[in-house]
């Protein structure tokens, strides 16, 4: 069965594997259209020849970068306004084209607090994202960047407060905050199951953030059993909901 198409929109290469590995694997491998845009970096450096790397393990298509540059690495785009200070419309519009070329049935993105870190970059693709798939669809905002295309549904992909207990002092440094969202509002948990080697091995394509010590690093140090478990499930929740829904093991537009 084809599952619906999907994009995903995140802040920074790695964020997509990171995330939503599983979810992007598993789409593709059902023959679903895939792919993932990035906020930042620029195209001819070294993270963006990475993030190819593990799109091409999820089966996500080609890098879709905007080129802006990271807020706490000017380098990332050199010359480049940093993302967080681009002007908002701007953004948006950018944004807007993708959505409309891929014409997904799903948008995937970062929670509003960012994810566990709350960093600047994800919250604002969070902004940018919610934004620009309700612009999207509306065919007399931003007419040059292609025919309107309205997603089926918006994912945010979080942490509940019980799996926060357990990945915090993993993924958040010691002395900073940390951001989860109470168990009840997650609508859906997303096992990788068969994708989670593909998963594994997208997140570590992204070496540069394995010899720094970043997350893929620290996951790269655990043994292999617990590295599993920690990154074998992904939560997801549905945009626009209340707090009551039905449980769900995918997500469907």
């Amino acid at each position: 069965m084809t599952l619906p198409s999907l994009l995903a929109v995140f802040a920074h290469p790695d964020d997509e594997s990171l995330s939503a590995g599983g979810v992007l694997a598993r789409h593709a491998a059902s023959g679903a259209r895939t792919a993932v845009v990035t906020a930042t970096w620029a195209e001819d450096t070294r993270r963006a020849a990475e993030l190819a790397d593990a799109l091409r393990v999820l089966g996500a298509g080609a890098p879709r970068l905007l080129g802006y540059a990271d807020a706490r690495f000017p380098g990332s785009a050199p010359g480049a306004v940093r993302f967080c200070d681009a002007p908002l419309d701007e953004a948006v519009r950018r944004l807007v084209a993708h959505i409309r070329e891929v014409r997904p049935d799903i948008v995937v993105t970062h929670d509003a607090y960012g994810g566990l870190t709350g960093h600047p970059d994800h919250v604002h693709t969070h902004r940018v994202t919610v934004l620009a798939a309700q612009a999207a669809g509306w065919d007399q905002l931003y007419p040059d960047a292609g025919p309107a295309w309205r997603p089926g549904a918006l994912y945010l992909a979080t942490h509940p407060d019980s799996a926060a207990r357990e990945l915090g002092p993993l993924l958040v440094r010691e002395g900073r905050p940390m951001f989860s969202v109470p168990d009840a509002w997650v609508t859906a948990t997303v096992e990788a199951g068969p994708w989670l080697d593909r998963k594994i091995e997208a997140v570590f394509a992204h070496r540069a953030e394995v010899e720094r010590g970043a997350l893929p690093g620290r996951l790269a140090e655990l043994p292999p059993e617990e590295r599993r478990r920690l990154m074998a499930t992904e939560w997801f929740v549905r945009h626009g909901t209340g707090v009551a829904h039905p449980p769900q093991t995918e997500l469907t537009a």
